[in-house]
This record gives structure tokens, sequence and C-alpha cells, in this order.
């Protein structure tokens, strides 16, 4: 069966499980990166660097940017690139300075609940309904109770108000943009990928020099989680990201959202021994029962097979 935004199949399913273990280490990425570098250059460096590397992949496997042709293919690609690549990681990046990291995934998570007014009227093939609001909504709340209180606690610093409204931004940058991957019209989804990357590199390469000057150098730990966060969360992440939204829909693809926080948990546990307490496994069970009801259609049919 072919897949669709109703019945996104096992594969997908797959994909996104592994996209939101990929972007769940991205946070800590991106705090090691501004260790070393200025917000301009790291959302700079991670564009760059991940739309270098689709190039060569994209070239080498026959979906060069040559392969996207007319104005209306370009037209989408320059829209993506301007909200989704640039806006999105330039907010995204500075206000990450003046927040705290929970609240950050909180406007992380609310990407799915922003994206189904977008989709109920840019995209109704993705079929709206009251299942899938419900299911949003327990997911979200399930997020505010896995990150607690602290949340919404203060950081004590001067631009937080600013920085809040930042990471709010990126959220809407994101959901515009998934909206506009899934109306694009047929195109190489590594040159799609590579050629949005491109546009936000152009936009972001002249603003990082005017406000911070040359860049430091990429040898040292600062760099090397640069490094990482541009080849995996950015250019991997924006690899699944396409493929995933052009298959089973952008409102799927936002159930990422949730399953972000989800990892961020495990990987805190095993990687640094935190301890789970029993909110988190209550903000678990109710992100997954969230998931679970906005997609309960596709689950019962592939539990039928």
């Amino acid at each position: 069966m072919t897949a669709s935004p109703e019945h996104p199949g096992l594969k997908n399913w797959l994909l996104i499980i592994v996209l939101g273990a990929i972007w769940g280490g991205a946070f800590l990425s991106t705090k090691l990166a501004l260790g070393g570098f200025g917000p301009w250059w790291v959302a700079t460096g991670r564009v760059g660097i991940a739309a270098l590397a689709i190039t060569v992949l994209g070239a080498s496997m026959g979906q060069g940017m040559h392969r996207i042709t007319g104005l209306h293919s370009w037209t989408y690609v320059c829209a993506f690139g301007l909200t989704s690549v640039a806006m999105g990681m330039a907010l995204l990046t500075w206000g990450q300075q003046h927040v705290l990291s929970a609240f950050a995934g909180i406007s992380m998570g609310a990407v799915p609940l922003l994206i189904l007014p977008l989709a109920a009227i840019f995209s109704k093939d993705e079929g709206i309904g009251p299942r899938r609001i419900a299911g949003f909504v327990v997911g979200f709340i399930g997020l505010l109770v896995l990150v607690g209180p602290r949340a919404f606690s203060s950081s004590g610093r001067d631009l937080e108000t600013l920085g809040q409204l930042a990471c709010i931004g990126t959220g809407c940058m994101y959901a515009i943009g998934s909206i506009l991957t899934r109306r694009s019209p047929t195109m190489p989804q590594l040159a799609f990928a590579a050629a949005t990357l491109w546009v936000g590199v152009i936009i972001l390469l002249p603003l990082a020099f005017w406000f911070e000057g040359t860049p430091a150098s990429l040898n040292s730990s600062a760099g090397y989680a640069l490094i990482y966060a541009a080849l995996v969360p950015t250019a991997i992440g924006a690899i699944l990201r396409v493929k995933i939204i052009k298959s089973a829909g952008s409102v799927f693809m936002s159930l990422t959202s949730y399953m972000v926080p989800v990892w961020s948990v495990i990987f805190g546990m095993v990687f640094i021994g935190e301890t789970i307490t029993t909110p988190m496994y209550a903000g678990m069970g109710l992100i997954l029962g969230g998931i679970g009801i906005s997609q309960s259609r596709a689950l019962l049919a592939f539990w039928k097979k």
C-alpha cells in the first residue's frame, strides 16, 4: 500500500522515531557549539556544512540541484529556505542563549498544534478532524507534564522575553516550512533539501560576518559539536523530514516534535544517569497516548494486517 497521511505505513513510523532520536540530541550539541561560536555563526555553520554534505550526496545519486527546474519549483525552494531554514535556525540559535532549554523544548513541542490550522487551510488532503486535534492536545499536555514547572521558570537573563518569542517564532517557521514542503511541486528530495539549505546559507552568511566578524576555528570541542549538529540533526534531519512529509504529510511529520523530549529523557537516563520521576513517566505516557489517538485509524489498519 502506498503511504498517505491516513496510512503512513511502517517505514514512515520508523523514520519519525529515528528522526525524533536524532533531534533529541540537537539541543545539547547546539549548546556546546555556542560555547565557542556566536549564534549567527552556529546557525550559518549548521546550515552551510549540511548544505555541502547533501549537495555532494545528491550529485553522487543523480539528484543534483540542476534537476530543479521552473520558477514555480524555485519559488517553493526559496520560501522554505527563508522561513524554515534561515529564520527558523537564526531564531532558535539566538533564543537558546536567553531561555532555559526546557522552554525551547516546549516551543518545539507546539509545532503540531501550529500545523493543524495551517494544514486545515492549505493541505486539506491530510484530513484534519476531531481525532487528530484531540490527540495533539493530549500530546501537548503530556509534554507540559514531562518538562514540568521548570519550563516556565525564569532564566534571569535580560533578554529572556525576546528569547522566548524567538523560540516560539521558530516553531511557527517550522510549521510553515512543513506545509510548503507538502505543497511543493515534485522534485528530487535530495535536490530540494540541498537547495533550501543553500538559500539559508545565502541569507545567513553575510549576517554572520556583519554581526560577529570572522568565525573561530572548527578545531575545538565547540567546533566538533557544530560539525555534529550540521551533519546529523541538520543534514540527515533535512533529508528525512522532506521524505516523510512528501510521503505521509506534514501533520504526521509533526509528531516528531512530541518524540524529541521523550528521547531527551531517555538519553539523560542512559548516558548521564538522570532519574526518571513519576511526572516524567506520566508525561511520556500522555505523549504516547496522544500520538496513539491522533493516529488511531492508521494503527488499527496496521494491526489488522
